[in-house]
């Protein structure tokens, strides 16, 4: 997920602006693709989640409620930001599609007010998930760096011994 929202946040900052006649050729193009492989993704990981509940670290009740309501924002915006893509792609007229293989249906009519406003809060909502992945990732170098309490061992997929080696 992280090197798909890199890849993401990289094509969306360097694509041209999306304008009345622009294409969903290059970068927009590939925008949409990687949006709708992210949107697959968290869907895959939300059923995951669901039937593999995390065990909730040792921590205090504050922090246990900050971390479940961090994760609960990553996941709404990781699946709210995408839809809303899909939503002003559809008003401009575009096929979402996976990498030139699978075609998305629309979800709003070619000129819809609320698609091309869906377009703005996009835009928005893809900041607030910048930020709120930020704000984990400094979570999670609290959990490794002050608490040394293993969550950050549990996150990655390396051992615990790898990570000792690093001290």
């Amino acid at each position: 997920m992280v090197l798909l929202l890199i890849a993401q946040y990289t094509v969306a900052w360097t694509m041209p602006d999306i304008h009345r006649g622009t294409l969903p050729i290059g970068l927009v193009g590939w925008h949409l693709s990687i949006g709708t492989a992210l949107l697959a993704l968290v869907l895959a990981r939300l059923l995951w989640r669901m039937t593999h509940p995390v065990q909730s670290a040792s921590n205090t009740p504050l922090l246990n409620a900050l971390a479940g309501a961090g994760h609960a924002a990553i996941y709404v915006l990781l699946f709210a930001v995408p839809i809303m893509g899909w939503i002003n792609a559809s008003s401009r007229g575009y096929a979402v599609q996976l990498f030139g293989t699978v075609t998305l249906p629309s979800l709003s009519t070619e000129g819809s007010t609320l698609g091309h406003a869906m377009g703005d809060i996009h835009v928005y909502g893809s900041y607030i998930l910048l930020g709120i992945v930020g704000i984990h990732v400094l979570a999670a170098l609290y959990h490794r760096l002050i608490l040394r309490d293993g969550v950050m061992e549990r996150m990655l997929p390396l051992s615990n011994k790898k990570w000792r080696s690093i001290e």
